[in-house]
């Protein structure tokens, strides 16, 4: 039975301090349950967070990573340095990444192959353009996202994989995907991974949907067929805001 989880994207938000500000307020106001949260932070704020909730179930995630152990690769970090401090999730080939960074399909694999050899569990996003749907491709350029992705990904590894599916067209605009696209699409991943694998590997397999998505949402959304918990931008910066999606 797959654990809904919600996981917060604090993208290029707050400082350390601030960070830990944060902490201090969602801890007053979270208790454990059978939903799972995470929060993506910046770099210079993990080992912060990571202190800040170490006696909760909180996990702390990364934005990105290099696929490489190490080298002259100036600003970068690598999974390694993140699993030494105990980094939990990654998020991997977010849009923002693929738009602004040039991230490619190959290159969200090789990432992906990284994080499972040294214990990091990814959170693969995907996810079409406004133009792509319109034109009636966004299945087509899902599926090819996966396909891609997921390149020799094998079995065992794919089993413990976080997809998150993410319009982009309806990221940070204020627009969402109704909660019926959003489900369809989610099933259709979840038959592409079937495909690629087994029934069994897809129903383990934990899809989120991520875009714009607020307490004034939450429910709706997550009270989808298809849909294992959400992707959250801005409404995770403010503690109040994230608790109400957490406990939808």
């Amino acid at each position: 039975m797959r654990k809904p989880l919600i996981a917060g994207n604090w993208k290029m938000f707050k400082t350390t301090a601030e960070a830990k500000v944060f902490a201090e307020s969602f801890k007053n106001i979270y208790e454990s349950s059978d939903i799972q949260v995470a929060i993506c932070a910046p770099f210079t704020q993990l080992e912060a967070l990571k202190d800040s909730f170490k006696d909760t179930d909180v996990k702390i995630g990364a934005q990105n990573m290099h696929f490489a152990d190490e080298g002259a690769f100036t600003g970068e970090i690598s999974a390694v340095m993140l699993k030494e401090i105990g980094i939990y999730y990654c998020i991997i080939g977010h849009s923002e990444r693929r738009q602004y960074f040039v991230e490619t399909d190959g290159i969200v694999n090789k990432k992906l192959h990284k994080a499972f050899a040294v214990g990091i569990t990814p959170i693969m996003c995907v996810g079409e353009t406004l133009e792509q749907r319109d034109v009636d491709k966004a299945f087509e350029v899902v599926k090819t996202q996966l396909m891609g992705g997921l390149k020799d990904i094998t079995t065992t590894q794919a089993e413990s994989l976080v997809i998150a599916y993410e319009p982009v067209w309806a990221i940070g605009t204020g627009r969402t995907a109704s909660p019926e696209q959003a489900n369809q699409m989610c099933g259709f991943i979840r038959d592409v991974i079937e495909e690629l694998y087994n029934d069994d590997v897809a129903d383990k397999v934990i899809i989120l949907y991520g875009g714009s998505v607020k307490p004034e949402n939450a429910t709706e959304i997550m009270n989808m067929e298809e849909i294992d918990g959400a992707l959250v931008g801005g409404a995770s910066l403010v503690p109040e805001d994230f608790i109400q999606i957490v406990n939808f």
